[in-house]
């Protein structure tokens, strides 16, 4: 038979040589690689146990014998249990790129690049990558919509950032390096099959060769062996290079039967070492790390397909059995591990559903003050955080989850966005306005026209305050020239009020001297001559003068210091009263201005009314004692509180009379 001949007959049979453990990670996350990317397990046939009699052409045209749990092999996938990275691949953690920031996927990557070999890190970059430009994608749009309603044209926008920049330059690194390395394999995948094939044609030609058997037989492990270590082989030459050769080691078999005691020899060994096979198998089957165990598992039936050849026909169904039991129950608890795997991802789903509704409802509902909308955008951040953290979610609904998440979020941000558009117009105009009251108070703050631009200057402050925020980046600059222009003009103010007030200043000196001196008077004991001494105290003081306005609580202080005098003379209170409201009076008066005046009769003329009013209210409860007698302790204290009344009247009476006299 020709080498293309038997291509052909190991193409005829490909759907009957191999059945594969269905892969159940078609419902998980796909950022989860090594769930979803999962190579094949590669099963037992009975094709390459062929009994000794049997004629290899009927042998690949039998049906075959497998189990309903291998059932569907993809034989493009042998390369991968073949390729010596592919335990290495399932060694790298994926992490969960989802709840990362920018930030930190770009130092993922970098420690990816670093520490593991680029052909390994597929999937984990894959995953990096879509992380990075959605949460990047995100930012874009965010920059992009403030730079539009600051009134930017859109075709002038430009945003990146360093974190931009450190994840292009690595992604560029990993590209280069990754084509770098496709090269070099697709090199050595045709060396390899151009050397499988080399030993393909080496073992069909040990049928013919005139040698002693154990020689031939020494020469056919050999090939063995040399097939074993030969390598992977591109991906559409597998099945053909495949069959091929073991159709061919099948036909050196029938040859062996020429010499059963090599082909005894080289079932026991096969046998021998497929019982290991198999109790690892089951050691496997007890392990609850199901991915590690799957992963293993690949292995042992790479092993039991490629390295080892067939065993004595009355334990291949035994054998058999019992490596098919055990990868029956791996590939079962890996299914209840999915089925687990899907639950809590449907959870988190759940949770992520809850988180953007959340958001939703922040978004409806409409902040009107900066402050509401500060917080508003910290509760939105945490729910953001949230999401991140929640894990992840059936692969089926991953985009759209993640579509609805960024919906809700730029629904926020937009009408976030629409707030502070409006506030800064605002603030704009704020700024105007108060740059106008910055120009009044410049142009005024050189005036020698206190009297009239005094009061301008006052209610431009009172304006200023009442004007809402203006923009950050100027609010300190306009204050510091509207405060320079105020200060300039009320210093002059004061320097002038100071001036003017001199000798006012010098009175409160005076004042403080004679009040001094006040407190050590000695009074004789003669009314009339104590009397005199304290007039002439209240004569000196009252001819001092006017003291400045912020110092009048020195009055108080005199009046107090007369009060004690007063209090040790032996005379009529009328009298002393009246004495010392004429030292009020003078203190009252003040040029150009008789508010205090004003204030002080007004004050008096409600005094008089309210003590006219007590005498009517009196007079009028005497009238229930009309038939009581006059001795009646009830009308005597009556009468006294009349006469009492009378005589505090008579006191505000010639209070008011001094008070006219002042006018």
């Amino acid at each position: 038979m020709s080498e293309k001949d038997n291509l052909q007959n190991a193409d005829g049979n490909n759907e009957q040589n191999s059945a594969e453990i269905q892969d159940q990670s078609n419902t998980t996350n796909a950022s989860n690689p090594t769930e979803n990317e999962q190579p094949t397990v590669e099963t037992e046939t009975t094709e390459t146990e062929t009994a000794q009699n049997t004629n290899p052409a009927e042998e690949s045209a039998a049906p075959k014998k497998v189990d309903a749990h291998v059932e569907e092999i993809d034989e493009s996938n042998a390369e991968d249990a073949e390729d010596e990275d592919n335990s290495q691949r399932h060694t790298v953690e994926s992490k969960d790129y989802h709840a990362m920031t920018m930030g930190q996927l770009v130092k993922e990557l970098d420690y990816l690049l670093k520490h593991h070999k680029i052909q390994t890190i597929k999937s984990q970059v894959n995953d990096i990558k879509t992380e990075f430009n959605d949460k990047f994608g995100e930012l874009l749009e965010e920059k992009k919509e403030e730079f539009i309603n600051d009134g930017g044209n859109e075709i002038d926008f430009y945003f990146i950032t360093p974190e931009k920049k450190d994840f292009n330059s690595l992604y560029k690194e990993y590209k280069s390096n990754l084509h770098a390395y496709y090269k070099s394999l697709e090199r050595n995948l045709k060396d390899n099959l151009d050397n499988r094939l080399r030993i393909i044609e080496e073992i069909k030609g040990l049928i013919n060769v005139e040698e002693n058997i154990n020689t031939t037989y020494k020469h056919f492990k050999e090939l063995q062996e040399e097939w074993r270590n030969a390598g992977p082989i591109p991906r559409d030459k597998y099945n053909n290079a495949w069959n091929t050769y073991h159709h061919h080691v099948e036909i050196f078999y029938d040859f062996l039967h020429l010499n059963r005691d090599l082909r005894d020899m080289d079932f026991k060994h096969n046998l021998d070492q497929k019982l290991k096979i198999i109790e690892r198998a089951e050691e496997l089957a007890q392990d609850n790390n199901v991915n590690r165990s799957f992963r293993e598992l690949q292995v042992l039936h790479k092993m039991w397909k490629e390295d080892l050849g067939p065993v004595a026909k009355e334990y291949r169904e035994e054998i058999w059995e019992r490596f098919s039991n055990a990868t029956k129950i791996i590939h079962d608890k890996r299914q209840a591990y999915y089925a687990d795997l899907d639950k809590a991802y449907e959870a988190n789903l759940e949770r992520k559903e809850e988180i953007i509704s959340k958001i939703e409802a922040i978004s409806k509902d409409i902040a009107k003050t900066h402050q509401a909308w500060q917080k508003k955008i910290k509760e939105v951040e945490a729910l953001r955080q949230d999401f991140f953290n929640a894990g992840k979610v059936p692969i089926k609904v991953n985009e759209a989850t993640w579509a609805k998440f960024k919906g809700a979020v730029r629904a926020f941000n937009k009408n976030k966005n629409a707030f502070y558009k409006n506030l800064k117009k605002e603030q704009y105009d704020n700024l105007q306005k108060k740059l106008d009251l910055i120009q009044v108070a410049e142009d005024n703050k050189d005036s020698d026209d206190f009297e009239t631009i005094t009061p301008l200057m006052k209610k431009i402050q009172n304006d200023w305050k009442k004007i809402g925020h203006v923009p950050r980046k100027d609010s300190d600059k306009i204050w510091k020239r509207f405060k320079a222009a105020c200060n300039a003009y009320f210093d002059r103010l004061h320097a002038e009020k100071n001036a003017a007030n001199k000798e006012q200043f010098e009175a409160f000196d005076k004042k403080n001297e004679l009040l001094d001196s006040l407190g050590k008077t000695t009074l004789s004991g003669n009314v009339e001559a104590d009397i005199e001494t304290i007039k002439e105290k209240i004569a000196e003081w009252q001819a001092i003068g006017h003291v400045p306005h912020n110092k009048r609580f020195i009055e108080g202080k005199f009046n107090k210091a007369l009060d004690e005098l007063f209090g040790k003379l032996d005379m009529d209170p009328s009298e002393i009263e009246m004495i010392k409201f004429e030292n009020k009076l003078e203190t009252l008066s003040q040029p150009n201005d008789t508010s205090l005046l004003d204030n002080e009769h007004n004050f008096i003329r409600k005094k008089i009314d309210e003590v006219k009013g007590e005498i009517n209210q009196l007079e009028n409860n005497l009238l229930f004692f009309s038939n009581v007698d006059d001795d009646n302790p009830m009308v005597k204290d009556v009468l006294n509180n009349i006469e009492n009344h009378k005589a505090t009247l008579n006191t505000w009476e010639e209070k008011l009379k001094k008070l006219k006299e002042m006018y």
